[in-house]
């Protein structure tokens, strides 16, 4: 069986990229089950796959990562991992989508689990807001602040690669990718088409569909009024080639091949090569 991916929560499982996209493992109501059922369900999932990556989003229940955590050590099992990357709901959400995909071919859980950081370099995600007031994921200014008060504004929001805020009018602009990628759109308490119509054009993407809002994205983003988006590489060979293009090598305290400098299931870091004096 194939290393599993999960997620806390079905809206984060994302339908099939393609043929070979394994299904999602779905967390879901983990913390609310009683400790001892849910310590049995991690240990079957892991005892079925082997080792269970689970991608936590950072807007999620602070319950849900203690209870992880707490699975995770009484089961004294270094063949868990538990990544929460500085990406937005849906962002996370096509993330785990990229890592099912990945999960069909020959890589190691190590390299598969260490592919996660690698392929949050290629995601844009970002959001339309109504309101930055009660924004704190990405620097805003005063005068962002101020304007967020008057009617009928609407704010674009770059969470990820690099922070980016603007006011929505005709020469509004985000940063995009310089590859090709499609476009993921999920829709909230928000109406408008500037996402489809202006910033899909602007950064050329090469698809867009539409998906559920994640139940954390108005924790994540601070309001509920707003359309997220994320732009990302669909095409399975492509990343498959990004992460087998980088230098893999076996973890120093747990001895599985991952590629950074990272243990995501022990967290051990590689060792500073001593430096001889000459």
């Amino acid at each position: 069986m194939p290393t599993a991916i999960a997620v806390t929560s079905a809206d984060l499982a994302l339908p099939p990229q393609d043929e070979r996209t394994v299904p999602a493992v779905v967390l879901e109501g983990l913390d609310r089950e009683p400790l001892d059922r849910a310590l049995s369900t991690l240990q079957a999932i892991v005892e079925t796959h082997g080792h269970l990556v689970v991608l936590c989003s950072q807007a999620v229940d602070p319950a849900v990562e203690r209870r992880l955590r707490t699975l995770r050590s009484l089961l004294e099992s270094d063949r868990i991992a538990l990544f929460r990357p500085e990406l937005p709901p849906l962002g996370l959400a096509v993330l785990a989508r990229q890592l099912r995909q990945l999960a069909s071919c020959d890589l190691g859980p190590g390299v598969l689990a260490s592919a996660g950081r690698l392929l949050t370099h290629y995601i844009h995600a970002g959001a339309l807001l109504a309101s930055v007031a009660k924004l704190d994921r990405v620097p805003v200014g005063l005068k962002s602040h101020a304007r967020s008060w008057v009617p009928g504004a609407h704010f674009g929001v770059l969470a990820h690669p690099e922070p980016q805020l603007v006011r929505i009018g005709p020469e509004a602009a985000l940063n995009g990718p310089e590859f090709a990628t499609r476009m993921l759109v999920a829709r909230g308490q928000l109406q408008s088409e500037w996402v489809t119509d202006t910033l899909a054009k602007s950064w050329n993407v090469q698809g867009l569909r539409e998906a559920p809002l994640p139940a954390e994205s108005a924790r994540w983003w601070g309001t509920g009024r707003l359309i997220e988006f994320c732009s990302y590489l669909p095409d399975l060979s492509v990343l498959y080639q990004l992460v087998t293009s980088v230098r893999r090598s076996p973890c120093h305290w747990c001895g599985i091949d991952v590629i950074g400098d990272r243990c995501v299931f022990c967290s051990a870091t590689a060792p500073v090569p001593e430096i001889r004096a000459g």
